[in-house]
C-alpha cells in the first residue's frame, strides 16, 4: 500500500495556456491528475481574465509574471507545462533555473525561434479580433478530435476576451523573438508532446525548431488524431503522458 503522505510529495504543474485561451483550457488536464497532483494554471496577462503584464507583452514580461506567481505561491517542488504560447514562455522560464523547478513539458510549443507564420496569416489574424466568426473559423482549423459544445463555446469565449493589445502583441512581437541563445541554460529533464493532426504547427516543426535546443535524451510523443488544442483534445493522454513524466523523475 502507498504511504498515506506519498501524495504530498508530488510536484505542482504549473501550467501555461496558449494564446488567445486561458488558464481554464487546463480544467479537465486537472480533473484526471487529481487527487494526486495538484496544477496552478494562471491565465496570463491580456488573456482570460488577466490584467496585462508589468513590463509590456514580451516574452521576458510574462515570464517575469509566472516566475512572480510561483515565488507568491512559494513552490518549491513543481513541473512547468506550456502549451503553444505558454511553451514559449515555459522554455524562457526554463532557462532561469528557478530553484524548485524539476521539469518542462511542452505541448504543441511555440518553438524558440520565430514561429513559422506566412505574412498573410499574420495580417488575417491581427483582423479576426474580437470577431465571433473568425473565432469558430479558427475553432474548426486548429482543432482535429471531437470536442463538446460546452468547450466549444468556451474557447470561442476565451478567444474573444482577449484584449486587443495582448493579442497584437504577441502576432507582431511574442511569436517572432528568438529565444534560442538562452536555451542551453535549460537542465531540467524535459518532453514534448504533439497531436499529428496539428494544422499550426506538425510534428516537424518541433522536431527542427524545439527539439534541437533541449537537452540530450529529451522525447518527441506524438498523439494519433489529434489537433492544436491537446488540453480539450486529449485530456486523458495528456494527463498519463504528465504523470508518466513526473514519475521518471524519480529515478
Amino acid at each position: 500500500m502507498p504511504s498515506p503522505d506519498r501524495f504530498l510529495t508530488n510536484p505542482v504543474f504549473v501550467c501555461l495556456h496558449y494564446w488567445a485561451g486561458a488558464g481554464r483550457e487546463w480544467d479537465q488536464v486537472a480533473a484526471e491528475l487529481a487527487p494526486a497532483f495538484t496544477c496552478l494554471t494562471p491565465d496570463l496577462g491580456g488573456f482570460g481574465g488577466a490584467l496585462a503584464p508589468k513590463g509590456g507583452h514580451s516574452v521576458a514580461a510574462y515570464t517575469d509574471s509566472v516566475a512572480a506567481l510561483i515565488a507568491e505561491k512559494q513552490l518549491t517542488d513543481f513541473i512547468l507545462v506550456g502549451h503553444s504560447m505558454g511553451g514559449k514562455i515555459a522554455l524562457d522560464l526554463a532557462a532561469r533555473q528557478l530553484a524548485g523547478m524539476r521539469g518542462l513539458v511542452l505541448l504543441s510549443p511555440s518553438p524558440p525561434t520565430p514561429e513559422p507564420m506566412t505574412d498573410e496569416d499574420r495580417t488575417n489574424s491581427l483582423r479576426a479580433h474580437g470577431s465571433k466568426l473568425a473565432a469558430l473559423g479558427t475553432f474548426n482549423r486548429i482543432t482535429a478530435r471531437p470536442v463538446s459544445d460546452q468547450l466549444k463555446a468556451q474557447i470561442i469565449e476565451d478567444n474573444l476576451r482577449s484584449t486587443r493589445e495582448a493579442w497584437d502583441a504577441w502576432l507582431l512581437r511574442g511569436s517572432r523573438e528568438n529565444i534560442t541563445s538562452r536555451l542551453c541554460d535549460i537542465t531540467v529533464p524535459c518532453t514534448i508532446l504533439v497531436g499529428d493532426a496539428d494544422a499550426v504547427m506538425s510534428p516537424s516543426v518541433h522536431g527542427l525548431e524545439t527539439l534541437p535546443y533541449l537537452p540530450e535524451g529529451t522525447h518527441l510523443e506524438i498523439i494519433g488524431g489529434a489537433g492544436h488544442l491537446l488540453p480539450y483534445e486529449a485530456p486523458q493522454e495528456v494527463a498519463a503522458l504528465l504523470r508518466k513524466f513526473a514519475a521518471g523523475l524519480h529515478h
